[in-house]
C-alpha cells in the first residue's frame, strides 16, 4: 500500500502562506474548525504547521494586542512549537504510520519538497478498522486485536 492511497490533494486542504497575517489565520481556523493548518510557501514548498496553540501563545506574549494589532503579525513571525514532520509520497507505509500517531495529519511533499497534500489519521484509523471488521466477518485473526 501507498501513501497516495490515503492523500487528501492539496487542491482540497485548507493551508495558508507564511505571509498570512494572524487574523486572518484565526478567522480560517474557526471559520473551518481546525486546531491545525498547514503552510506552504511562494514557492509551494511545506513551510510547517501552524496551530491555535502557536496562535495562543503569540497573543499571550505580545502585550496589548488586539484584532488590529493581529492583522500586522505575520505567520512567519510566530513561533511555532509544534514541529509537524511531512512524508514524502515515495514513504513506506509504516514511516506514515509512526508520523501519524502524534500528528492529526501528516503533510505530504514530493521529492523537491513541494507539499502536495495531506493525510489525515482518521481516514488511516478508519481503514484499519474496516480492515479488523473485515478479518473478524471471515473468521480471520488479526494480531493484536
Amino acid at each position: 500500500m501507498k501513501v497516495a492511497f490515503f492523500l487528501i490533494p492539496k487542491n482540497e486542504v485548507v493551508y495558508l502562506t507564511p505571509k498570512t497575517s494572524m487574523r486572518q489565520a484565526l478567522e480560517k481556523m474557526e471559520r473551518q474548525s481546525y486546531s491545525a493548518v498547514p503552510l506552504v510557501d511562494e514557492q509551494g514548498c511545506y513551510a510547517g504547521t501552524i496551530t491555535e496553540g502557536d496562535l495562543l501563545w503569540k497573543l499571550k506574549n505580545t502585550e496589548n494586542l488586539d484584532l488590529n494589532g493581529m492583522e500586522k503579525i505575520m505567520l512567519k513571525d510566530i513561533t511555532f512549537h509544534v514541529k509537524n514532520k511531512p512524508v514524502r509520497i515515495d514513504s513506506r507505509i509504516v514511516d506514515l504510520l509512526s508520523v501519524a500517531s502524534e500528528q492529526n495529519f501528516v503533510p505530504v511533499v514530493d521529492d523537491q519538497g513541494v507539499f502536495i497534500g495531506i493525510v489525515r489519521r482518521r481516514e488511516i484509523i478508519t481503514y484499519c478498522v474496516e480492515l479488523i471488521r473485515e478479518n473478524e466477518s471471515t473468521g480471520s485473526r488479526v494480531e493484536g486485536g
